[in-house]
């Protein structure tokens, strides 16, 4: 079945935002509680910056897959140049599941290291069948790039974060007949009433 040009154009474009909603189904719930409270470095853009960031980014990541696949999928340069496209895009997706819905910015400081990679062969192997889809996907890997030193950066301030110190809930009896709890850094018995 042949399919023309305008199905191809709503495919690509259905197809990469349907990978920017299954990666969204992990961010969302963890931007609320989570994200909210890690430390950030200081060019962490507000919250509300990434989704129509990202919604551009897929726009334009699925204009450059049409346009490759619009050469047609019987040339053997073309079905490579998808493929790499589709394992990307799963690398993009995974990202969103590692970081957000693993809450595991080692890991998945790795995995987008790998990411950068495949959106670098992809534009590559873009570039030799489109200058157009290559140019199309710049902005992405530049976005990327700076969610690497994001991701970095976030990961450095989580895995240096002190761990937190629990208390026992044990008291100690004051002379005066009341009880005092441990509390501070330490956990130290709170001074009795008399003693302060």
């Amino acid at each position: 079945m042949k399919i023309n040009n305008a199905f191809k154009l709503i495919i690509a474009l259905v197809v990469c935002q349907a990978a920017g909603i299954i990666g969204s189904l992990f961010t969302a719930p963890a931007i609320a509680d989570w994200y909210a409270d890690l430390s950030k470095p200081a060019l962490n853009p507000p919250s509300w910056v990434f989704a129509p960031v990202w919604t551009v980014l897929f726009v334009l990541m699925g204009l450059a897959a049409f346009l490759i696949w619009k050469r047609g999928l019987d040339q053997k340069e073309v079905k490579l140049a998808l493929g790499i496209f589709i394992a990307q895009l799963a690398l993009n997706t995974l990202w969103s599941i590692i970081f957000f819905g693993l809450k595991n910015p080692g890991l998945a400081f790795i995995e987008i290291i790998i990411l950068w990679l495949a959106i670098l062969i992809t534009i590559i192997v873009f570039g030799k069948i489109s200058k157009a889809a290559a140019w199309l996907l710049v902005p992405y890997l530049l976005w990327v790039s700076f969610a690497v030193y994001l991701n970095f950066a976030i990961w450095q301030l989580w895995s240096n974060k002190p761990e937190p110190v629990y208390c026992t809930m044990e008291a100690k009896l004051c002379p005066d007949g009341s009880y005092v709890g441990r509390t501070g850094p330490n956990c130290e018995f709170t001074a009795c009433p008399e003693a302060r």
